[in-house]
C-alpha cells in the first residue's frame, strides 16, 4: 500500500512557469475531461569520550543515492483491484476525492459540494462548456467543489477536484489525450455565464518527462480567469494525472490578492493527496 508519507517525501511537487512539475528525490512512487465545474530526523551524536572512531561500514558506498532520479514508477497497478461496476467506482471515487482540508487551511465546501451522479461536461466547437451524457466507458465521475472565502484584500478563491473511474486503462488514456487537445482547440473557453478563461495552453508529460515521477501520465493547463464583477485577469490552472484506470484532476480559478504560487501550492496539495489515496486503492498488495 502506498502511504502518504512515501509519496510526500519522495515528491517535491511544484508549479514552475505555469506547468506542473512533480520532481521526486526518491523512488516514490464529446469531450473526455470532466471539468470545469487545476522534520528530518536529528542526527545521533557520537560519544565524546571515544578515543577511536568506528570505521565506516563497507556497505555505505552501496547505499542508494536519495537524490537519484527514479527510472520507473514505484507504484504497480493491479487490474484485479480496479472497480468493475458503478457502485464500486463510486465508492473509490468518493474515498479518494480531495476534501476542503486537502487544499489547505481555511478551505470550505461550496454549496452544492458534489456534482450530480450523471454530470458530464462537454466542450463543443463553440468553446462554451455544456452538460452532456456520461460515456458508457466511464463507470463513475464526481467533482467536489471547495472555496477559500474572501478575506481582507483577498477575493474568493474557487477550486475543484475531479475523480473519474474508467472501464480500462486505454479509456483513461483517451480522456487524458482529449484533455490535452481541448486547450489547443479552444484557448478561450466560456465556463458559464459571466465566467471564462483565456489564453489557455496545455502540456502533456508521461512518466519521466519534465519532472513527472508521480504518475503514469499528467496533463497541465494554464491560462487567465475572468469573472464578471471582479476586476482584472487572474490565474487559472488545471492539472490531471492518471493512475491505472482512474484519472484525477484539480483546478483553480484565481482571485484578487492570491498569488500564482499560493494557488499552485494548494493545487499540488490536493492532487498529491488524491494520488496517494488512489495508489493505495489500486496497488498490487504486498
Amino acid at each position: 500500500m502506498v502511504s502518504y508519507t512515501r509519496l510526500s517525501r519522495s515528491c517535491c511537487a511544484v508549479l514552475t512557469g505555469g506547468i506542473l512539475l512533480a520532481g521526486c528525490s526518491g523512488g516514490g512512487g464529446g469531450s473526455g475531461s470532466p471539468k470545469p465545474s487545476a522534520s528530518p530526523a536529528a542526527p545521533t551524536s557520537g560519544s565524546a569520550s571515544a578515543s577511536v572512531s568506528s570505521p565506516p561500514s563497507s556497505s555505505a558506498s552501496a547505499t542508494p543515492d536519495p537524490l537519484a532520479t527514479p527510472t520507473a514508477l514505484s507504484f504497480t497497478f493491479d487490474p484485479a483491484r480496479a472497480p468493475r461496476n458503478e457502485a464500486d467506482a463510486k465508492r473509490l471515487a468518493l474515498d479518494v476525492l480531495a476534501e476542503p482540508d486537502s487544499w489547505g487551511p481555511g478551505f470550505t465546501e461550496r454549496t452544492p459540494y458534489l456534482s450530480a451522479d450523471d454530470y458530464w461536461p462537454v466542450l463543443p466547437a463553440s468553446c462554451r462548456w455544456e452538460t452532456g451524457a456520461r460515456p458508457s466507458t466511464v463507470l463513475y465521475s464526481v467533482t467536489g467543489y471547495s472555496r477559500l472565502p474572501a478575506k481582507g484584500a483577498k477575493g474568493l478563491l474557487q477550486v475543484a477536484a475531479t475523480v473519474t473511474v474508467h472501464t480500462s486503462v486505454d479509456e483513461a488514456d483517451w480522456e487524458m489525450a482529449q484533455t490535452l487537445e481541448e486547450a489547443l482547440r479552444c484557448p478561450d473557453q466560456v465556463l458559464r455565464d459571466g465566467e471564462k478563461v483565456t489564453g489557455l495552453f496545455s502540456l502533456g508529460n508521461p512518466f519521466g518527462v519534465n519532472g513527472n515521477f508521480t504518475a503514469a501520465d499528467t496533463v497541465s493547463e494554464r491560462g487567465k480567469y475572468v469573472r464578471a464583477g471582479v476586476a482584472g485577469e487572474h490565474y487559472y490552472g488545471w492539472s490531471q494525472s492518471r493512475v491505472g484506470t482512474v484519472t484525477l484532476a484539480v483546478s483553480a480559478k484565481g482571485a484578487p490578492g492570491h498569488t500564482e504560487d499560493e494557488v499552485s501550492t494548494s493545487m499540488v496539495r490536493a492532487l498529491v493527496a488524491m494520488l496517494n489515496r488512489t495508489q493505495a486503492e489500486l496497488e498490487v498488495e504486498k
